[in-house]
């Protein structure tokens, strides 16, 4: 690779002053040093006269397998060993990993641009050694930073500077892979406890255009009652707008219609905010009545997201079922927008024994590592239907995938929303948030959901059904469950799976 620095020639005056950067990693090992040269900023001249030095002390790195991938990704981050790597390889003939790297560059006369500047540096090298595609969507990467570093040097505010960071991301080509400023972090943190203040709406980016989209609303929010969906929004800001103390209101433009003709019209809504409680887990009992007479009971589990707490709550859910003496499960994850990953495996093993795969990685050399169970115990064998539509996404196709592929559940409902691939987060220096798109994933049976989701094995068609389905009393919670045309399906197969002695 030609080394960065000559070509970096962008000096006019020696006055201006250097940033010096450390970046830290959290590994350890032999120690390895070189020097290399990277240039200050000011504006454009073809002499570079200044030269700051770059120590670097590189351990010894072994392959990352599935496992390993998907438990850095629980933490949270990757580590800045990544980063440091990249900065050193710049202008560097050393490929090694980087225990500490110390980086000069132009300090801005704006101090919370110079700030950002910094999260360029961090951003750029985590890209430049995780990012799914090696070839950066077919363009320098190296030469993106000067472009950029050059772009955003002249500028006031951090909020343009933070723009010049989008603009270099949205070169990769991938809507996933973004950066979100300090304030909206923690906007994206709240609710990690269980609990924001909000209108209610769970929000994904839809990969062909990169917008934001609506995908469900939480059961008994105000956007809920509105009895409106809401696709099409179109800022990364928007879920930060939505938010907002409780007791205030929020006005929503919904754009109904897929064009601009005749059938497209434009309605506001006025949602108020309220203080939301985040359950990942809603259950019931329903009585079934079999085919031939017998009155059972189906265990029915909601799971709205995979938060910290989702493995956790739906096994004791199982074992409350279990002991209620539930004879069959409906696994419902319709309109689940995903979450952590490691908990959607986590949730897999509660319903699947043995050494079984639960889901493929494929990083970006094209390299796949299964990621297997370990002598895993199921809690029921019970006969299983997962529910699955075009709002389940991410963990929730994982899971899905799993339990499918591996023929522990009949998944009936529409196809899924079709995200394969996994994203680091990483918290920069300054607050703000990188998020990487660092793998994909393929479903044990190595189906390749990423932009084409899955096909479940039955649709939520009523017409299937031998028999009128009788309506039977009892809760609110079950009466309307019975009137849910895919809850009669999934019974239906549930029927199927225990005549065919597959219950225990």
């Amino acid at each position: 690779m030609e080394p960065l620095c000559p070509n970096f020639d962008l000096l006019k005056s020696s006055s201006v002053p250097l940033f010096s950067h450390r970046l830290s990693s959290i590994n350890r090992g032999i120690s390895k040093r070189s020097s290399a040269s990277f240039p200050c900023v000011s504006s454009y001249n073809r002499n570079c006269s200044h030269q700051a030095s770059v120590k670097t002390e590189a351990p010894t790195q072994q392959q990352p397998t599935g496992h390993d991938l998907i438990k850095s990704l629980t933490k949270g981050f990757v580590g800045f060993a990544a980063t440091a790597t990249a900065l050193a390889s710049v202008c560097s003939d050393s490929p090694a990993f980087a225990e500490s790297l110390t980086v000069a560059f132009p300090v801005s006369r704006a101090e919370e641009v110079n700030t950002v500047q910094r999260t360029l540096v961090e951003a750029w090298g985590l890209i430049r050694e995780t990012f799914v595609d090696p070839t950066f969507n077919h363009q320098d990467w190296d030469l993106k930073l000067q472009q950029t570093m050059v772009e955003m040097f002249p500028l006031k505010s951090a909020d343009a500077a933070y723009g010049k960071i989008r603009g270099m991301l949205s070169t990769l080509g991938d809507p996933f892979t973004r950066i979100i400023s300090p304030k909206e972090y923690q906007s994206f943190r709240i609710g990690s406890d269980g609990n924001l203040q909000g209108v209610g709406l769970f929000i994904t980016v839809e990969p062909k255009t990169g917008h934001l989209v609506v995908l469900s609303c939480v059961e008994g929010s105000p956007a809920a009652r509105a009895g409106q969906r809401l696709d099409g929004v179109d800022s990364e800001a928007a879920a930060q707008r939505l938010r907002g103390q409780a007791g205030t209101s929020v006005t929503v433009k919904l754009h109904r219609g897929n064009g601009s003709g005749s059938g497209s019209s434009i309605k506001e809504v006025k949602l108020p905010r309220e203080l939301i409680r985040l359950s990942p887990i809603s259950s019931t009992v329903i009585p079934h009545r079999t085919p031939d007479g017998r009155l059972t009971k189906t265990g029915y589990v909601k799971l709205s997201t995979f938060s910290q707490t989702a493995a956790t709550e739906m096994k004791n859910t199982i074992d409350e079922m279990e002991n209620l003496g539930v004879q069959s499960y409906i696994l419902d994850l319709r309109n689940n927008p995903g979450g952590l990953v490691k908990v959607g495996l986590d949730v897999a093993k509660i319903w699947l024994d043995g050494n079984e795969t639960l889901v493929n990685t494929v990083d970006r050399d094209g390299h796949m590592s299964p990621i297997n169970m370990a002598n895993g115990h199921a809690l029921t064998h019970d006969p299983l239907v997962v529910l699955v539509n075009e709002g389940s996404a991410s963990a929730s196709e994982i899971l899905a995938g799993a339990l499918h592929d591996n023929g522990r559940a009949i998944l009936v409902g529409h196809k899924t929303f079709g995200k394969g691939k996994i994203q680091s987060i990483t918290e920069l220096h300054d607050g703000s948030a990188l998020f990487v798109t660092v793998a994909k994933y393929l479903s044990p049976a190595l189906h390749d959901i990423d932009q084409v989701g899955i096909t479940p094995d039955v649709q939520c068609t009523t017409e299937m059904l031998n028999s009128p389905k009788e309506t039977l009393k009892g809760k609110s919670s079950v009466s309307s469950l019975e009137a849910d045309s895919c809850i009669m399906v999934a019974e239906h197969e549930l029927d199927i799976q225990e005549s065919k002695g597959t219950a225990s």
